[in-house]
């Protein structure tokens, strides 16, 4: 996303290029052991958030050796403990995604508005960006509620169930979503999960066509959810606005007419506001 007032990132790439010469992902620039550590880190998610040394090399293909160089130089600095054999992020790794987040201009001016939504449905609301198959949530409001929905600042789900996870891969280009389809895993969760490529595909072709989406008890039982795109200054999908809702509490009719009117408003008070 280009800061208002700033340069594009065109602009910022060719003046990086003019002084440490063209920028090739595979050449001298690509730091390989630095790219393997960060999968290290991303194979511990919600549902995997305690891993054997051996389950972290298979999940990222490494040799048990690299992953345990990997895995005691991040206890080492702080990110990561290791009880009973088992590895597990500590708090420390979440100042590496609030560092991004708090030079970001779209989440001051996010919040203020997410926080007016939750209050206003008196529903948990969230934001989320996509990240490979998964979506991070990276904002939250919630209501004065004793019992809120149970999703964190960092926590990290699976796209393909999920309402934000829809709205961003509905926004991809047609060959970045085709490769998204054919290549990622859908797991099921509960009786209402989409395993069905095909199917998928169906959905999310609708997602695009009507711009939001709804996903009723596709990850967890009981709790349904809308989504509707974040725009930043340039009128560019950057991440999904969400309401989470319990579905004890809330017809999937009231999602399509109330919470939606009002989810798309606070979605162009974000975009207003980027603009200036």
């Amino acid at each position: 996303m280009r800061s208002r007032g700033g340069p594009s990132r065109e602009a910022e790439l060719e003046e990086i290029g003019d002084e440490a010469g063209d920028l090739d992902p595979a050449g001298r620039d690509y730091v390989n052991a630095l790219a393997r550590g960060l999968e290290v880190i991303k194979v511990f998610t919600r549902y995997t958030p305690k891993m054997t040394l051996s389950e972290v090399a298979q999940a990222t293909g490494m040799t048990r050796a690299t992953v345990r160089r990997f895995l005691l130089t991040l206890a080492h600095e702080g990110y990561v403990e290791v009880a009973d054999r088992h590895f597990s992020l500590k708090p420390k790794i979440l100042e590496l995604g609030f560092s991004a987040l708090s030079s970001m201009d779209l989440w001051d001016v996010a919040q203020p508005v997410m926080n007016d939504l939750s209050q206003q449905l008196n529903e948990s609301c969230f934001a989320a960006v996509l990240d490979k198959e998964s979506v991070i949530y990276v904002a939250r409001a919630t209501p004065n509620r004793r019992v809120n929905v149970g999703i964190s600042i960092g926590s990290r789900v699976p796209a393909h169930c999920v309402s934000t996870g829809r709205v961003l891969l509905a926004a991809l280009p047609e060959d970045q979503l085709h490769h998204y389809i054919e290549t990622m895993t859908l797991t099921r969760y509960t009786p209402n999960t989409i395993i069905s490529k095909v199917q998928l595909r169906g959905v999310l072709d609708e997602v695009r066509r009507q711009g939001w989406s709804i996903v009723d008890q596709e990850l967890e039982v009981g709790l349904r959810s809308l989504s509707v795109p974040i725009r930043d200054g340039n009128d560019q999908i950057v991440a999904a606005l969400n309401v989470c809702c319990p579905s004890t509490r809330i017809t999937p009719e009231d999602m399509r007419t109330r919470i939606l009117a009002v989810a798309f408003e606070a979605s162009r008070n974000i975009t207003r506001a980027l603009h200036g």
